[in-house]
């Protein structure tokens, strides 16, 4: 019987150094469906600047691991011209930055030498990948969790080419 895997939110709590999180996708499906993309999409980006609401959990996540010391870094590849999300996940990295992310953007084009896994994913100190799976129409499949040494590096490997193109959010014109 496969054993659930943990959920995010344990595995950052046991993560000491580093993680790091790629994303690939221009668009997630139940992201998009919400009220926080349709308010912004209609000119109410209150959402993305939103101290205490739906981000509100993540956000504190985020300062507690930061508080331990943990480095957070985050990279996305994303297609040009970007999507409507991208343009909202754009405009509202700065809370992430606030509690404690470094985030960076890399286009599409610019990775296209780079060997990156099939799926989004979280590396925790350079030991087990957290993929994040998703449904054709970019809804959750849920989580695996892998150790295996080959791929932790090809993880690592892919974050670190992406990072060392990818433009710091500060710098990043979307």
């Amino acid at each position: 019987m496969q054993q659930k895997p943990p959920s995010f939110t344990e595995q950052l709590a046991d993560c000491r150094q580093l993680a790091v999180h790629l994303e690939m996708r221009d668009a997630y499906g139940i992201a998009e469906e919400g009220a926080d993309f349709a308010a912004w999409k209609a000119g109410d980006d209150s959402s993305r600047h939103d101290h205490s609401g739906r981000r509100d959990a993540w956000l504190d996540t985020v300062r507690a691991a930061v508080a331990r010391e943990v480095v957070i870094r985050r990279a996305r590849i994303v297609s040009e011209p970007v999507s409507g999300y991208i343009r909202f996940e754009h405009a509202g990295t700065p809370l992430n930055i606030e509690a404690g992310e470094d985030v960076r953007w890399l286009s599409r084009r610019g990775a296209s030498d780079i060997t990156p896994p099939g799926n989004d994913f979280w590396l925790f100190d350079d030991q087990v990948v957290r993929f994040n799976h998703f449904t054709g129409d970019g809804a959750s499949a849920g989580p695996e969790v892998v150790g295996d040494p080959a791929v932790v590096k090809l993880c690592a490997t892919a974050f670190e080419a992406v990072w060392e193109r990818a433009t710091p959010h500060a710098e990043d014109r979307v």
